[in-house]
């Protein structure tokens, strides 16, 4: 028995309340590597600029090793904020015309390939199902343990059949236009 995930209000369209690890990467804007390069570039900055305003005597290769340290977690930070910031998109709460597009633009044409929309699962469908209640929005919890959707289910909170509408619709315009030709 799939649980409905609960209904939050948001002031956007919602594209899916638990989008699959690479399918957020995939929809980065350039903004969020902007902050995933700020952050790495800015973290070992940060301890070096403390270092020059409070000395603190170390060797230069200490000091190097400390700021390779703070750039590695600069990155993974940086990482961790640029994917939340495209979660945030994916469930309409922030703007998102741009995903919508691009959301509806891929299940089209999957729909069109007659694949599965969310992939092709290995797991029982109650295993979906505590897989779907685990990670869902878990983005907002990175800050205690960062846990991602590696798993592929059908309980993304959205109607589907928008995308098969819309899918028939092309196929109907593709199919006149070759009979116009």
């Amino acid at each position: 028995m799939a649980i409905p995930p609960k209904k939050i209000n948001h002031p956007y369209p919602l594209i899916d309340n638990d989008p699959y690890f690479t399918r957020v990467l995939r929809y980065f804007r350039p903004s969020d590597y902007a902050v995933l390069g700020l952050s790495t570039v800015g973290a070992p900055g940060a301890y070096l600029l403390m270092d020059y305003c409070s000395p603190s005597y170390m060797g230069r290769t200490a000091l190097m090793s400390g700021a390779r340290t703070s750039a590695l977690i600069g990155l993974t930070g940086g990482f961790l904020l640029a994917y939340q910031r495209s979660s945030l998109r994916f469930w309409g709460w922030t703007e998102n015309e741009r995903e919508v597009k691009l959301d509806m633009r891929e299940m089209v044409d999957k729909v069109k390939r007659k694949e599965p929309l969310y992939g092709e699962s290995e797991l029982t469908p109650y295993m979906q199902g505590v897989a779907a209640r685990n990670s869902r929005y878990s983005q907002l919890m990175f800050h205690v343990f960062p846990w991602f959707n590696l798993a592929n289910h059908d309980q993304h909170g959205v109607d589907t059949a928008k995308y098969y509408k819309a899918a028939e619709e092309e196929m109907e315009r593709e199919r006149l236009a070759k009979e116009k030709s």
